[in-house]
This record gives structure tokens, C-alpha cells and sequence, in this order.
């Protein structure tokens, strides 16, 4: 009996100390690791984050960039990080792909994070270089179907997402093109602006200026909806190809076993954020959406988005990256 009272005890005492714990948070100085370099529109949505929680909470919460190992050194920092709340990570739609592209990872996506909410969200857009008599999807399929080989399309790397739309696209339609990566979404517009590859799948803020500029024509974006930084530009749905809905996300995780309090307190506070009439504003000139779901809607989506992606690098036989 002594025993048990000891050991009820010591339980009822944890859970008071987890309780304190998530009544005083924040009460010390927080960080958002990002897995990309600086400047980039994952590094532009963390800081817009921790510039509002700093106002909001009285704390200091900082950016800090790790991009290295294609997102996967961060993660794997984080996933090792004390469970309370003062060490998050900002990744990209990295965590839905690298658990199938790589071999081996020093984490799992899914067991040692707990999904805080993801923030927001930017669709892959289907662009052409003007010189492409295609005006429509429609138009384009018919064309390369009539031109086997003849076509490259450009993504800003092997294993991105911006690839995997369109080998998920390619294999959908039987399309025969090849793939040309680049390192980056810059560079592969540049490729495609000059004609050098006719054709590019990236996520939406790589190329929106250039579609503006009509340097490049957009035939589909493979959002839900039509983007609100291109709403002339139809969705693939709507172009005929239903059913293949992928973006590039921008997401919110902390190392699992953090309270869920915490959790939750994070998630209505980033929801709020990305909510606000300034940040939907500096995020649609980036190209994103604001999102903003509830930790056990994202726990959800990272699961069956794994086994989207999965499908398509099995199918477009893609190898692993060691």
C-alpha cells in the first residue's frame, strides 16, 4: 500500500509540474528552427511567426536557420529537442516526401514530432515557356502526346515536390518528357523563361512574378481553389485533370511528448497570426494561403500525404537518396 501511495503520488505530482508547465508558457525565450536558408519564403513565414508571438507573449522568440541534408539535419535537431514547447521547427513539404526519398533518416516523421498546425500553404503551378503553342492542359497533353521526347520540364530538384507533381501529372496523362532538375527553383526558372526547358512545375512563388511579367504562361495550378495571387489561372481540376491536389505546406512541429497544452496553445496562436489582415497581405505576396488547421487535422494530413507521395516515387521510380 505504502507503494502505491508513493507511486499515485509521484504520478499526481507530474502532472501538477506538467500543468504549472503549460500555464506559465512562455515563460522564457522560444526558437523556430527553419530547414532553409535565409531569405527564402519559409525563413519570410517563421519570422513573421516569431515576430507576433514576441508581441503577443512578452517572450523572445527567435529565428534560427539550419539548411542542410535537405531539411533533414534540422528535423533531426528538433526530434532530439526537450519536449516543452521552446524548441520548434518550421519545416516544407520535406516531411512528407523524405521518409520515402531517403533510406535511412535520423528521425520519424511521424513518432518523434507532434504536429502543431500547418501554417500555411502555396500550390505547384503547371508553367510553359511562351514560345508553347499550348494555351490549355488540354492543349499541352495533346501536344507533347503528338511530340514523344520532345519535351523536358524543369523542377527545382530531384525529390522536391515541385518534381513529384510532375511526374504525378506525367505518369496520370502518359506523358512521355523528360525530367531536368535544377538546383532550385530559380534557376530552373531561368531555364524556362529562356526556353532552354519548355516547360516547369515549381511551387507557385517561384515563378509568380514571371507569370505576371508574362514571361512565362501558367496553364494550372494544383491547388483545391484557384490561387488568389493568379486567379485567372484555372486549377487542374478545372483544366480536366481531377484528383491531383498537391502544395508546397509550410509547417509548425514540436518534438513529441510536448504537453498538449502547449501544443494547442501554439496552434490557436499561429492561427490567429496567419489570420491577420497584415500577414495574409505579406503572405499572398509571397504566394501562400493562410491555413491554420488543428493539431489532429495536420497529424492527419502528414500521414496520408506521406502515402501520396509514396505512390509517386515508387511509380515514377525515383531512387533513393542514400
Amino acid at each position: 500500500m505504502r507503494v502505491f501511495i508513493c507511486l499515485f503520488a509521484g504520478l499526481a505530482a507530474a502532472g501538477i509540474s506538467t500543468a504549472a508547465q503549460s500555464q506559465s508558457y512562455p515563460s522564457k525565450p522560444a526558437r523556430i528552427i527553419v530547414n532553409a536558408a535565409p531569405g527564402g519564403p519559409s525563413d519570410i513565414i517563421a519570422r513573421i511567426l516569431t515576430q507576433k508571438m514576441s508581441e503577443s507573449w512578452g517572450q523572445q522568440f527567435i529565428v534560427e536557420n539550419v539548411p542542410a541534408g535537405g531539411g533533414n539535419v534540422a528535423l533531426a535537431q528538433v526530434a532530439k529537442a526537450p519536449p516543452d514547447g521552446y524548441t520548434m521547427v518550421a519545416p516544407t513539404s520535406s516531411i512528407v516526401v523524405n521518409p520515402s526519398l531517403y533510406v535511412k533518416l535520423a528521425y520519424d516523421i511521424v513518432a518523434d514530432f507532434a504536429p502543431v498546425t500547418l501554417a500555411a500553404a502555396s500550390p505547384h503551378v503547371l508553367t510553359v515557356n511562351p514560345a508553347v503553342p499550348a494555351k490549355t492542359v488540354k492543349e499541352f497533353v495533346a501536344l507533347v502526346k503528338a511530340n514523344p521526347g520532345k519535351y523536358s520540364y524543369a523542377s527545382p530538384g530531384t525529390g522536391t515536390t515541385g518534381q513529384l507533381a510532375g511526374e504525378w501529372f506525367r505518369l496520370s496523362q502518359g506523358l512521355d518528357m523528360v525530367h531536368v532538375p535544377f538546383n532550385g527553383g530559380a534557376p530552373a526558372a531561368v531555364s524556362t523563361i529562356g526556353g532552354h526547358t519548355p516547360v516547369m512545375f515549381s511551387a507557385l512563388p517561384t515563378v509568380s512574378t514571371a507569370v505576371k511579367e508574362s514571361k512565362l504562361r501558367a496553364l494550372a495550378v494544383t491547388s483545391a481553389k484557384r490561387s488568389p495571387d493568379l486567379p485567372e489561372v484555372p486549377t487542374l481540376a478545372e483544366a480536366g485533370v481531377p484528383g491531383q491536389e498537391s502544395e508546397f505546406i509550410q509547417a509548425l512541429l514540436v518534438p513529441a511528448g510536448t504537453p498538449r497544452e502547449i501544443v494547442n496553445q501554439l496552434a490557436k496562436e499561429t492561427a490567429r497570426i496567419v489570420h491577420l489582415p497584415d500577414v495574409v497581405e505579406r503572405l499572398r505576396a509571397i504566394g501562400y494561403v493562410p491555413v491554420g488547421n488543428s493539431p489532429e487535422e495536420f497529424a492527419a494530413q502528414i500521414k496520408s500525404e506521406i502515402v501520396k507521395w509514396e505512390k509517386v516515387i515508387r511509380e515514377a521510380g525515383i531512387k533513393k537518396i542514400e
